[in-house]
């Protein structure tokens, strides 16, 4: 058998900031320029989530796309339509980049993913890709040993 990776796409839209508390209005304006405006800004989020492993032989399938449509539904209604800064409890001591709400959702689609009943084994979180706009994106693979 050989490795595959399926990948299902997600919309999303949030608003955050790029704040330091400890920093000057001066020094957050100088560093994330509009980024650190006091009422934030909106995006409308792409996500794309990976699963690798083998095919199962009874199914041929990695992971039932419903499955994975399911869990990380789960974990995106945290997020959707919310002030990541503000609604969520992620942020409140990192500031919510493309970056780190990518590290955060791989988190927590790896949880959800695996709290899942009746999942075949041999299954990997393989990606996260999340799109901030259409030219703008930071992919993650996990962390490596």
């Amino acid at each position: 058998m050989s490795n595959v990776t399926i990948s299902r796409r997600f919309d999303f839209s949030a608003s955050h900031r790029y704040y330091r508390e400890e920093w000057s209005e001066e020094e957050n304006t100088r560093v994330f320029g509009l980024c650190a405006l006091p009422n934030g800004h909106g995006h409308n989020y792409t996500l794309e989530v990976s699963v690798s492993g083998e095919p199962d032989p009874d199914t041929g399938m990695v992971m039932n796309l419903v499955d994975l449509r399911g869990a990380v539904e789960s974990v995106l209604v945290r997020f959707d339509h919310k002030h990541l800064n503000l609604d969520t409890p992620y942020f409140s001591e990192r500031i919510p980049t493309t970056e780190n709400l990518a590290t955060v959702l791989w988190d927590e689609v790896a949880a959800a993913l695996a709290a899942r009943p009746g999942l075949p084994s041999g299954w990997r979180l393989a990606r996260v890709r999340l799109h901030e706009t259409d030219d703008l994106f930071v992919e993650y693979f996990g962390e490596t040993a």
